[in-house]
C-alpha cells in the first residue's frame, strides 16, 4: 500500500576512482548500499576492499586536543580533499608539541600554587607567633612540623607526655587547631607515627621562605601572584599558537573527516580484477539522478536493473505514508518491517488504532487535552509519540461528542449514547464484539490477498487465517446470530448442509493443511507416520478453535474501557460531591478534586488504553497476516 518501488543500482569503477566514488555514496541520503560481502561471499575471485585507514588516527587525537584546548576546530565543507597524510599529522604534531610545552609549565605553576596554598593558610595561623624560619632550618639534630590537628584529637597528646617532642598551638579552631611540634632527629620517625594517628596533617613551608611568618606569607603571597600571571600568559599563548594555525587545522580535519568516510564506506565495495562495483537500492526517480551523478567521473558506469534482478539481494522497504499515517509507522517498525514484497499495514493500523483509542478513551475535554499536550511533547521535545497523541486526542473528542462526557461532565453536551445506563451495557458489548469480528475478517481477507500475491496457494486456501479459516469463522458467527435473534430465522442457516458445507469441510481442509500442502510439492503426505499426524494436527485444531474464541472475545475490553473511563470519571464527580457538601460548585476544594481527578484518569486509564489497543493490533490483528522479515532502507549516513 506504502511501499516505495526501488531499483537495484550497480555502480562500476576503476580502482583509482575509489574515493572520489565512495565521497559521493556517503553524501547520498537516497541510496541503500549492500555490504560487498553478500556479493563476494558467493563468487569465486571477489573480494571486498579493505584498506588500512591512516586518517582514524590522526582524526581521533585532532578532536582530543579540542576538548583538552578548547579549540574552534570545525569540520568545513571542502571540495579540494588532496592531502599528503605524513605532511598534515607532522603539522599538526608539530602544533601540539608546542601547546604541550606551554601546558607542562602552566601544570608545574599549578602545582606549585596548591602548596603554597596550603603553606599560605598555615602561615595565615602563625603571624603571631615568634618563630623564625631562618633559626629553624638551621637547627642540625631537630626536625619541626608544621600542620593542622583535627581540635578534638587535642586532649589525646596528654597520653604521650612522656615522648621527647615540644608541642605549639598557633591558632585552635572549632574544628581544626594549626600547630607545630620540634623533635630530635633520632626521635622523628616515632612522633611523626604518634601525631599520623592523631590524624595529623602535615604543611609543607617552601626551603626559600625566611624570617618570620608574616616575612614569609608575604614572599608567598608574591610568588603566587606572579605564578597567577604567568599561567595567563601560558594560556594567551596556547590561544595564540591555535589561533594562528586554526586554517591549516581545519583544513586537515575537514580532508580527514571526509576521507575517513571512504574507508568506514569500503565495506560495500566488491573488487574484481581492476575494476570494484558497489550495489544498492533506490527509488526509480533516485536512481537516474545518482546515474547522471557517478557518470560524471571518468570510467564510472551505473546500471540501474528492477529491485529483484540479484536473488543474492533482498530489497529493502521503504515506507511512504501519508501526514495522517506517518506517525503509527513507530508501531509497525516495533513489531518489525514489512518485507518489499509485501505491503506496509501503517494506514490500517493509522486507522483502527485511532478509533479503538477514541472509543476506549470518549472524552471531549480530556481529548482536546492530549491533543494539545502532543502537539508540545512533538514541536518541542521531537516525540513520535507526541504525533500519535495529537491524531488520537482528536478521535476521544469525537467519540466524547458521542457520549456527551466534558471532563467527565455529562451535563454540557447532550449524549446520543449513555455508557453508564442498564439498557446500554449490552449494546456497547455486542458492538464492541462487532467491531472485533470486522477487523478480524479484514485482517483474514488481507492474508489472502497476500498469499495469493505471493503464489502460496496452500496457506491462501487452508490455514486458520485463509479461505478455510474465514469461511468456518464467518459461518459460525451467523449460526450464532442466527440462534440469538428471535423471531428471525433464514432457513439454509442452521441446516444440516449448511453445517457440513461452511463448519464441517473448512475445519477438514484446516486439519488436513499440511498433508494437502505436501502433496501439491510431490512430497510424503505422513513423513513421520499417520498417527504422529493425527495426534499433532488435533491439538493444533484445538487450539485453533480457542483462538478464534479468544481473539473474538478479547475485544470485549473495547467497551470494558468505556465502562471504565465512565465509571472512573463518575468516582471523581462523587469524591468532589463529598468535599463541597453534596453537590458540584466552583468552590476551591471541589475545583482540585476535579482538576486532579481529571489528570489522573487521563494519564493512568490514557497509558493503560494505549497499550491495550496496541496488544489487540499486534495479537489479534498483526499475528494473522503480518511477519515483518523485511529490512528498513538505510543510507551510509543512518547506519
Amino acid at each position: 500500500m506504502a511501499i516505495a518501488k526501488l531499483k537495484l543500482l550497480e555502480i562500476e569503477f576503476p580502482q583509482e576512482k575509489y574515493d572520489a566514488v565512495l565521497m559521493k555514496l556517503a553524501k547520498l541520503d537516497d541510496f541503500h548500499p549492500e555490504y560487498a560481502s553478500q556479493i563476494a561471499d558467493s563468487v569465486h575471485g571477489l573480494s571486498v576492499l579493505n584498506r588500512e585507514n591512516p586518517y582514524a588516527d590522526l582524526i581521533t587525537r585532532m578532536e582530543e586536543t579540542k576538548d583538552k584546548y578548547q579549540v574552534n576546530l570545525q569540520c568545513q565543507d571542502i571540495d579540494d580533499t588532496r592531502m599528503n597524510i605524513i605532511q598534515a599529522d607532522t603539522f599538526f604534531c608539530n602544533v601540539l608539541e608546542q601547546a604541550s610545552q606551554f601546558e607542562k609549565v602552566k601544570k608545574d605553576l599549578q602545582e606549585m600554587l596548591t602548596e603554597n596554598e596550603a603553606a599560605i593558610t598555615q602561615l595565615e595561623h602563625m603571624i603571631d607567633s615568634d618563630l623564625d624560619f631562618d633559626k629553624l632550618v638551621a637547627c642540625k639534630y631537630l626536625k619541626v612540623r608544621v600542620g593542622r590537628l583535627p581540635t578534638i584529637h587535642l586532649d589525646k597528646l596528654q597520653y604521650y607526655g612522656a615522648q621527647e617532642f615540644l608541642f605549639k598551638v598557633f591558632h585552635k579552631g572549632v574544628k581544626d587547631t594549626y600547630c607545630g611540634y620540634i623533635t630530635t632527629k633520632l626521635k622523628a620517625p616515632e612522633i611523626d607515627n604518634i601525631f599520623s594517628s592523631l590524624y595529623f596533617e602535615r604543611t609543607y613551608i617552601p626551603e626559600f621562605v625566611h624570617g618570620t611568618a608574616e616575612e614569609a606569607l608575604q614572599v608567598l603571597k608574591e610568588e603566587d601572584e606572579t605564578a597567577k600571571k604567568y599561567v595567563v600568559t601560558l594560556d594567551e599563548r596556547i590561544n595564540k599558537l591555535f589561533a594562528e594555525n586554526i586554517d591549516e587545522l581545519n583544513r586537515i580535519y575537514s580532508i580527514s573527516k571526509k576521507l575517513n568516510e571512504t574507508y568506514d564506506a569500503q565495506k560495500y565495495v566488491v573488487v574484481f580484477g581492476q575494476n570494484s562495483a558497489v550495489y544498492g537500492f533506490a527509488e526509480e526517480k533516485a536512481s537516474q539522478k545518482i546515474k547522471q551523478d557517478f557518470e560524471t567521473l571518468e570510467g564510472v558506469h551505473v546500471e540501474v536493473k528492477s529491485a529483484t534482478d540479484d536473488s543474492r539481494l533482498t530489497p529493502p522497504t521503504k515506507l511512504k505514508n501519508n501526514w495522517f499515517s506517518k506517525p503509527f509507522r513507530m508501531f509497525v517498525e516495533m513489531y518489525g518491517m514489512p518485507s518489499y514484497t509485501d505491503f506496509d499495514p501503517t494506514n490500517f493500523v493509522a486507522i483502527s488504532y485511532t478509533i479503538l483509542f477514541g472509543m476506549m478513551f470518549g472524552d471531549v475535554g480530556q481529548g482536546i487535552l492530549l491533543s494539545i499536550v502532543g502537539y508540545i511533547a512533538y514541536k518541542f521535545k521531537g516525540m513520535k509519540l507526541g504525533e500519535v497523541g495529537m491524531r488520537i486526542g482528536i478521535s476521544s473528542a469525537l467519540f466524547g461528542i458521542f457520549f456527551g462526557s466534558v471532563f467527565g461532565s455529562e451535563e454540557i453536551l447532550t449524549p446520543f449514547f449513555i455508557p453508564m445506563e442498564k439498557t446500554s451495557t449490552m449494546p456497547l458489548l455486542i458492538a464492541a464484539i462487532g467491531i472485533g469480528v470486522t477487523l478480524i475478517v479484514v485482517s483474514m481477507v488481507m492474508n489472502i490477498i497476500l498469499n495469493a500475491k505471493k503464489k502460496h496457494i496452500a496457506e491462501m486456501c487452508f490455514s486458520q487465517n485463509g479461505i478455510a479459516g474465514l469461511v468456518f469463522y464467518v459461518s459460525v458467527l451467523l449460526l450464532v446470530v442466527n440462534m440469538m435473534i428471535e423471531g428471525i430465522q433464514i432457513p439454509f442457516i442452521g441446516s444440516l448442509a449448511y453445517i457440513v458445507i461452511c463448519i464441517v469441510v473448512p475445519v477438514l481442509f484446516m486439519f488436513l493443511k499440511e498433508p494437502i500442502e505436501r502433496k501439491m510439492e510431490n512430497e510424503s503426505l505422513f513423513p513421520n507416520g499417520f498417527g504422529g499426524f493425527f495426534t499433532e494436527s488435533f491439538f493444533e485444531l484445538f487450539d485453533i478453535m480457542l483462538t478464534f474464541i479468544a481473539n473474538t472475545m478479547s475485544f470485549l475490553r473495547v467497551g470494558g474501557f468505556v465502562l471504565s473511563h465512565a465509571g472512573m470519571m463518575l468516582v471523581v464527580y462523587t469524591l468532589a460531591e463529598m468535599v463541597n457538601g453534596g453537590e458540584i460548585s466552583l468552590s476551591i476544594p471541589c475545583l482540585l478534586v476535579l482538576v486532579f481527578g481529571n489528570i489522573f484518569v487521563m494519564v493512568l486509564e490514557g497509558m493503560i488504553v494505549g497499550i491495550q489497543v496496541l496488544r489487540l493490533e499486534f495479537y489479534e490483528m498483526f499475528s494473522r497476516y503480518y511477519e515483518g522479515k523485511g529490512k528498513p532502507f538505510l543510507s551510509i549516513k543512518e547506519r
